[in-house]
């Protein structure tokens, strides 16, 4: 049965760090690694989409811990283990979509999101890359480290197999529920260089997964 997604993610808020990191292929590297391409410069800020527990921040913070980290989630749950973990860090957190939550314009260093925006359509994405493209400073770019499908075709299955499962569960209303349907990395690329970023390139790869950088 689908699950809202909020929901979903505090569902399993205590296997969530273990699963994470230790049941998705390189996960411990690509946390690492995209923590390594954020903007260094002490007090810098930061906004992170869909950062649940914030697995990638266990590693930003050691180098760089005066960094200033706004981060989005759906899930109170994951919200809450969050400022757990990084109590005697500078947080801004906020509970919503981060569809709906105004970014304000030139506001930050930097944007991250990992393994959160494989749920959402080019359509969706685009209203929210040009929003973020919109609240980063100028030379701020976006780091974007998730899963893609390999193909148009796997793509186009993914969502057809979403709309199936909310028909057939009786599901009309137009909230989010929690349901992989990954884009090709070739049409987040598009998707990206569309929301007006000046340029997108790939910085590493494992497997499905991608390591993405939009700049302004």
């Amino acid at each position: 049965m689908l699950e809202k997604m909020g929901e979903f993610f505090d569902n399993r808020l205590d296997i969530y760090d273990e699963h994470q990191l230790n049941c998705i292929d390189s996960a411990r590297e690509f946390y690492k690694y995209t923590a390594e391409c954020l903007p260094l410069r002490p007090g810098c800020r930061i906004i992170d989409l869909g950062c649940g527990t914030g697995l990638e921040l266990e590693w930003y913070f050691q180098i760089n811990p005066s960094a200033k980290v706004t981060g989005i989630d759906l899930a109170p749950g994951m919200l809450n283990r969050l400022k757990e973990k990084f109590y005697d860090k500078e947080l801004t957190l906020i509970l919503g979509s981060y569809f709906d939550v105004p970014f304000g314009t030139c506001q930050f260093d930097g944007a991250v999101s990992v393994e959160s925006l494989h749920h959402f359509t080019a359509t969706e994405k685009m209203s929210l890359y040009e929003k973020l493209r919109k609240s980063l400073k100028t030379k701020g770019y976006f780091i974007l480290t998730d899963y893609f499908s390999l193909s148009n075709e796997e793509e186009a299955f993914h969502r057809k197999e979403l709309l199936r499962l909310k028909e057939e569960q009786g599901i009309e209303d137009n909230e989010f529920y929690h349901y992989d349907t990954p884009l090709s990395v070739d049409h987040e690329i598009e998707c990206l260089l569309s929301a007006g970023f000046s340029s997108v390139e790939i910085l590493n790869r494992w497997g499905a997964t991608h390591t993405i950088k939009a700049v302004r």
